[in-house]
């Protein structure tokens, strides 16, 4: 076998990844003030319990200075015991304050991650096939999963750590102004250094964030490939392709992180240098004043303390705005995701009840996908009715899956309508379109679950009797009998633990479990033996007779007994009518017979 290996993801110069727009700035405060108002009473309390533990956290340093410098120094044991017992009453109120500030602040940060997760998901289900294919399946799942994480992770360092910095800053050089005034101007010109290093972290952080969150898509897209594709890799050996693939996009998201990490080391680095020099610095000066008398030794310890704190309080800080940026890119793509408006919009007053007929018109329908020099369907007429079977065939690329996923409104056409019961689907509620149109898509996909719940998604009320009715008409009874569980029997994501006929077979069955009015096939029969075909349609044309059918088919024999049959070509209809009139008349599908039949056949 031989067959050219899929292309890697391109990449322009500025590294965005097909299907990905340029990121927008900002929008971290927005989501954050937007999903974190139904939790204000949690953030309230962190706030609290973080305020409470900073003001014991900065008193204790100066009990201490009191305790070595009128107790130790004076040899007061009483005086000692009792500043003792005082500090150790601070600190355990420090402790106990932290413990509910870390355990409220994560408990907001978990409610905004549950909210964000929802939302983002809640967003994706309404998205038509064009906004999924904007998207793409492995960015939208980075944005649900790791962006969301990354604001969470964001919040909680900030709550816990962020919130406490400020206050410890200022009341710690507070204090340490009122123990001495000359020995604080080393804090004051430590701070102005800190400040800038943050700002330098931030605008370097920015782009390196980004290209990180860019190239997890790349990596996530390979992976979904490689493991939905794995048997095409290993039928064409291109084990060693795909790990070229791979090993690029890590490479890439490797170097796009040890970049960001060097940005965090290098200015980790020189905050640390400064608050040691600073230490440095108050001990020397500190240690002049007690040689002269002017200082005791319990303050320059409380000093000392306080600059610490300072550092700490501003290592937090560098820690927090660290994650920042890549917090700040990752709140611009789920804002980018949820703000996108749905192509397939939800009507204003949507129309609750059909007639129950079962009519079906598509008129001078026309649909461009994004990005498409000229549409891919061009003012198409298609009528199905009630007890009749109408088909669609054409060659490949003629837009039969295209005009089928019209129907249901898994996209909307630029122009033309589709109606059924003489009502636009644009004007109707999801649910009854939902409980109007029984589609069995092109590649039957099966959730992990049991055969029962696969086909309850077409009726979550439906009993076992009405699933085996079903699995009959669908001619899957037999398997599902043989099954080691029969109807409770586990299947596997997407149905890998079954074959393609069986699973097409179930994918049949989950549409007949739905009852509905209209029922369409898309390519449902092409993993069937002619044998099981046939029995399945003989079957169908009894089960389902009162039904309206749309069938897209490549076998003409799927097809030839239809009331009408649609030739599409290149996007635009060919021909209408039965199979002998348009087997006399209509080139095309005339083509497409002597292809597949012979004349004897063919008649």
């Amino acid at each position: 076998m031989t067959g050219n290996p899929p292309p890697s993801p391109e990449r322009n110069r500025d590294h965005t990844i097909p299907g990905e727009s340029p990121q927008p700035e900002g929008g971290l405060l927005r989501l954050l003030g937007e999903y974190l108002r139904p939790h204000r009473r949690l953030i309230a309390l962190t706030v609290v319990f973080q305020v409470v533990q900073t003001i014991a956290m900065l008193y204790v340093p100066t009990l201490n200075a009191d305790l070595v410098d009128k107790g130790v120094a004076t040899g007061d044991t009483d005086y000692v015991l009792r500043h003792g017992a005082v500090m150790i009453g601070v600190t355990f109120v420090q402790i106990i304050a932290a413990a509910f500030a870390v355990y409220f602040g994560a408990r907001a940060s978990m409610a905004l991650g549950r909210d964000l997760r929802r939302a983002v998901f809640g967003q994706v289900q309404r998205f038509s096939g064009r906004e999924i294919d904007r998207f793409g399946a492995p960015s939208l799942i980075t944005r649900t999963t790791n962006d969301v994480q990354q604001i969470q992770s964001l919040l909680i360092m900030g709550l816990t750590m962020l919130l406490i910095a400020p206050i410890t800053a200022v009341g710690g050089l507070a204090l340490a102004l009122n123990l001495d005034v000359p020995l604080s101007g080393v804090l004051l010109a430590f701070i102005p250094i800190a400040t800038i290093a943050i700002v330098f972290i931030i605008r370097a952080m920015i782009p390196a964030s980004r290209l990180m969150q860019r190239y997890i898509d790349a990596v996530n897209q390979v992976m979904r490939e490689h493991i939905t594709g794995i048997r095409v890799i290993r039928a064409f050996v291109r084990d060693d392709h795909e790990q070229r693939r791979f090993a690029e996009d890590n490479e890439n998201l490797t170097a796009a992180s040890l970049k960001a990490g060097r940005v965090q080391a290098f200015f980790g680095a020189t905050a640390m240098l400064c608050g040691n020099l600073a230490s440095i610095a108050i001990v020397w000066v500190g240690a002049n004043q007690i040689a002269n008398g002017s200082m005791q030794i319990g303050t320059l310890i409380a000093f000392l303390t306080y600059a610490g704190q300072i550092l700490g309080a501003v290592m937090m800080s560098m820690g927090v705005f660290m994650m920042a940026p890549r917090a700040k890119v990752a709140a611009a793509r789920i804002r980018e995701v949820l703000d996108t408006e749905p192509s397939v919009s939800v009507p204003d007053a949507p129309v609750t009840e059909l007639a129950g007929l079962g009519e079906l018109d598509v008129k001078a329908v026309t649909y461009r996908y994004d990005g498409a020099e000229s549409p891919v369907l061009r003012e198409v007429d298609l009528i199905a009715r009630p007890g009749q079977t109408t088909a669609v065939i054409g060659s490949t690329g003629a837009g039969k899956s295209t005009l089928l996923n019209l129907i249901p409104r898994l996209f909307d056409g630029e122009s033309g309508s589709v109606r059924i019961d003489g009502v636009d689907v644009r004007e109707l509620d999801r649910s009854v379109i939902a409980r109007s149109i029984g589609m069995v898509p092109q590649r039957a996909y099966l959730f992990s679950g049991t055969v029962a719940s696969n086909l309850r998604y077409g009726d979550p009320n439906a009993d076992d009797a009405t699933l085996w009715r079903a699995l009959e008409t669908a001619q899957a009874a037999d398997f599902v009998r043989a099954m080691p569980d029969g109807l409770e029997t586990v299947i596997g994501q997407g149905g890998t633990t079954v074959s393609g006929g069986q699973r097409q077979r179930l994918a049949i069955a989950r549409a007949l479990v739905a009852r509905p009015k209209i029922y369409l096939f898309d390519d449902s029969f092409s993993a069937l033996d002619t044998a099981t075909d046939a029995a399945l349609r003989k079957a169908l044309s009894v089960e389902i007779a009162d039904a309206s059918q749309v069938i897209v088919a490549q076998r003409v024999s799927t097809i030839r007994d239809a009331d009408r049959i649609v030739v599409l070509e290149a996007g635009r209809v060919a021909g209408t009518g039965t199979h002998e009139e348009l087997l006399e008349s209509n080139p095309v599908y005339a083509e497409i017979v002597n292809s597949q039949l012979t004349l004897q056949e063919a008649a």
